[in-house]
């Protein structure tokens, strides 16, 4: 089943059992996609967005759900701040399981071999390769950091 199918199903389901919080976030992410799916269209790419750009989109949603629980958080405002960490949540249930530290740096030493990677000037060339194969798995935030280092070290 794919995501776009998942998220239907889910949608359908959060409606019978009268679930305003999860409808909600289904609903934005389903409305995030279709935003993409148009962009897409007018770029001459008639099949919409990939699987690729949708890990990215509830990446995106998922991290803009945890900086506002963070600001509700600092400003007293509890309720708002777990509500979003709900929304969260229920995007999450859409991601791949993350990758922990090790496999981040298993990946960023294992494209810099295969890049033949030589210097900061391919950071760019392997952080491409990261995520193209690990979108919506890979803190990439991390993975850039490894990635310097092992390109400072060869340099």
């Amino acid at each position: 089943m794919s995501i776009r199918e998942r998220i239907q199903s889910e949608l359908k389901a959060a409606m019978k059992a009268k679930d305003a919080v999860r409808l909600s976030t289904l609903r934005l992410i389903a409305a995030a996609i279709k935003d993409r799916d148009i962009a897409a269209r007018a770029e001459d790419r008639c099949g919409g967005c990939d699987h690729t750009e949708m890990m990215a989109i509830l990446q995106k949603l998922a991290k803009q759900r945890d900086e506002s629980a963070d600001t509700y958080e600092k400003a007293g405002r509890l309720d708002l701040a777990e509500r979003e960490r709900t929304e969260a949540e229920i995007v999450r249930e859409f991601l791949p399981k993350p990758m922990d530290e090790s496999e981040i740096d298993q990946a960023a030493r294992g494209v810099v071999d295969e890049l033949n990677a030589s210097g900061l000037k391919d950071m760019g060339k392997c952080m491409g390769a990261l995520k193209e194969r690990y979108a919506g798995r890979m803190d990439f935030a991390k993975a850039g950091a490894k990635v310097k280092s092992l390109l400072q070290e060869v340099a």
